[in-house]
């Protein structure tokens, strides 16, 4: 079926501040559905630790999207053993690191059908899936006999059968695992560290291409289902030249387009440097971790100004964290344990431009680090509850949930106009788009800063949330004026400023309405996408949805920047989640004056 729109005719509008009404529109748009790739909102990454399928889609469409984060990371979504007890815990978090087969029928946090339903509203939402892939090992000696797995699989160490559970017969065997089938002993030993059985997990023999291919195959049946990245666990154990191989097998991604985002955990040393696997993707850099989680811990900030290369790796190779899953536990220089340092860390994290951010969101855990996520009695995850004191939700807290548009707002630029007061007290410029400042110290900080900021009223993402629709702040405001603000920091606390975040002065914002003619047929919905952030700042997911009420006419209202120029387009969304682009070139709201002045529209 085809559709169109009418031809399009001129726009009348007049301007009066603070409100602009835009006219009727017609517009004309191709006469075939065009699909369009999806965009990630951003490139920060949360890894919401052991969250159940269905409340990662949940947070997606409430908090991620709008906050602006690009992508999650998600616990491995194979079958995995089942461990009622282990280590004085009831079904431990790493019981999922212990693979099974890889169906995805029923793991502890869901079922397929749920993890579908995952991928495809977060991908509307404009945040990609990154899946925790588990590729070196099986199971291992401690595991529950033969099972069965969390899919009903039956199992032993070195025999795992009926893997893809879709007739092909693929199965690992015996010979599929070594060459060694021992413990790793000699951690100085690049052939024992990657050959040998970590933590006496069956290691498989990844330099059999009948291996690699069964690997790939499970990459792929998650990427076909629109997975769009891995962070691929123990990847120091896998010689560089298989993994290369695995990954050249990956297919693209649908919905995002383009080849799959891969990282790698490698704990850098002399035996395996980070940077030997650089070349295979990011790399996850606890060289950073060490370094600013204890610097934050200790006060000592100032000497973040100007970051080094830590472990060799650039900024582009690096993924940077202030914790993970596994610091919290074996080595927790800093966690949400330590209250408002931490999160002052994680804020600095996502407004310095080093490396691709991924940031932790986990449960409440005691002194057992064996302890599971909030479980039934039979080891079944239970649904994420921000509230209820068992789940942390660190990306939540509010010196963390403003900073994703931050990173977005300040992208591209570097720091510049660095200022320091003592050791633990650090501010510095992202050019002219974003100013931050930290105080990890146990008094004030009062000060006038200078900036290259325009002049106006910005949130404090640093302090809280920015309402693009509203211009409503929930972290306060501080005013720029003459290249310079000033403010007093509590302790522990931030300033986080951006172009995107300004809510008054400096032109402001004005409500603006759109009144729009377009036919649709059932199911196809009428939204409109600009150059800011409002307007989704391009991106389908975070477009303003028009209302039909008076269809043909689809009309809404935005807060839209004064004193800017605002591109924008109306598309359509339809049914099956592709998205339908006009032709022809992108219109433009010019910037309005501070009095009434008449527009004329295209």
């Amino acid at each position: 079926m085809t559709h169109r729109r009418t031809a399009a005719t001129g726009w009348a509008a007049a301007v009066t501040v603070p409100f602009l009404l835009l006219t009727a529109v017609a517009v004309t748009v191709a006469t075939a559905p065009a699909a369009q790739a999806a965009v990630a909102n951003g490139s920060s990454i949360v890894h919401l630790f052991q969250w159940r399928w269905s409340s990662v889609a949940r947070e997606c469409e409430t908090t991620l999207g709008p906050d602006g984060w690009g992508g999650v990371q998600v616990s491995p979504p194979q079958e995995h053993v089942v461990l009622p007890s282990a280590e004085g815990a009831s079904y431990p978090w790493w019981q999922d690191y212990q693979p099974v087969s890889y169906r995805l029928d029923q793991t502890r946090r869901g079922t397929r059908a749920e993890f579908v339903d995952m991928v495809r509203r977060c991908r509307d939402a404009g945040v990609k899936i990154y899946v925790d892939v588990v590729l070196n090992h099986m199971t291992g000696s401690g595991s529950a006999g033969g099972g069965p797995g969390s899919a009903g699989t039956v199992y032993s160490k070195y025999e795992y059968l009926n893997l893809f559970n879709d007739g092909s017969g693929d199965a690992y065997r015996y010979p599929d695992f070594g060459p060694c089938y021992t413990t790793i002993s000699d951690w100085n030993s690049k052939a024992e560290v990657q050959d040998c059985e970590l933590l006496a997990l069956a290691d498989l023999n990844t330099g059999d291409p009948e291996v690699r291919r069964k690997i790939a195959k499970y990459m792929n049946s998650v990427i076909d289902l629109g997975v769009a990245g891995f962070r691929v666990d123990a990847a120091k154990h896998v010689q560089e030249a298989h993994l290369a191989d695995i990954i050249s097998r990956l297919h693209d991604v649908p919905g995002f387009g383009g080849r799959p985002d891969v990282f790698h955990e490698v704990y850098g040393d002399a035996t395996i440097p980070y940077t030997a696997y650089a070349p295979l993707g990011k790399v996850t850099n606890f060289d950073y971790q060490r370094a600013v989680a204890g610097g934050f811990q200790s006060g000592n900030i100032a000497q973040f100004a100007n970051l080094p290369d830590y472990g060799g790796l650039s900024g582009g190779q690096a993924v940077v964290f202030v914790d993970n899953h596994d610091t919290q536990r074996a080595s927790p220089a800093l966690t949400y344990k330590n209250g408002d340092r931490y999160y002052l860390a994680d804020a600095f994290m996502m407004a310095h431009p080093y490396g691709t951010v991924q940031l932790m969101s986990s449960y409440a855990f005691g002194s057992n680090q064996a302890q599971g996520p909030p479980s039934s009695s039979n080891g079944t995850t239970n649904a994420t509850d921000c509230a209820n004191g068992q789940w942390v939700c660190e990306h939540r807290n509010e010196q963390v949930a403003g900073m994703p548009s931050f990173r977005n707002a300040t992208e591209g630029t570097g720091i510049t106009s660095t200022v320091t007061d003592g050791n633990g007290r650090l501010a510095f410029a992202r050019g002219s788009r974003g100013y931050a400042a930290f105080n990890a110290t146990g008094d004030a900080w009062s000060r006038t800063f200078g900036t290259s900021l325009p002049d106006g009223t910005y949130c404090n993402v640093a302090r809280g949330r920015y309402d693009a629709a509203t211009g409503a702040c929930t972290g306060g405001t501080v005013a720029v004026s003459g290249g310079a603000f000033t403010t007093s920091i509590p302790a522990n606390r931030g300033v986080a400023l951006h172009v995107q975040a300004r809510t008054g002065g400096g032109g402001g914002t004005a409500a603006v309405r759109f009144d729009a003619t377009a036919t649709t047929y059932f199911g196809q919905n009428v939204f409109v996408v600009g150059s800011t952030s409002p307007l989704g700042s391009w991106n389908p997911a975070g477009a303003v949805a028009l209302s039909p009420t008076n269809y043909p006419v689809w009309t809404g209202t935005v807060g839209l920047p004064l004193g800017q120029p605002v591109e924008y387009k109306l598309i359509k969304k339809n049914p099956d989640g592709t998205v339908t682009w006009p032709p022809g070139p992108t219109r433009t709201l010019p910037p309005a004056g501070a009095a009434p002045a008449p527009i004329t529209w295209r």
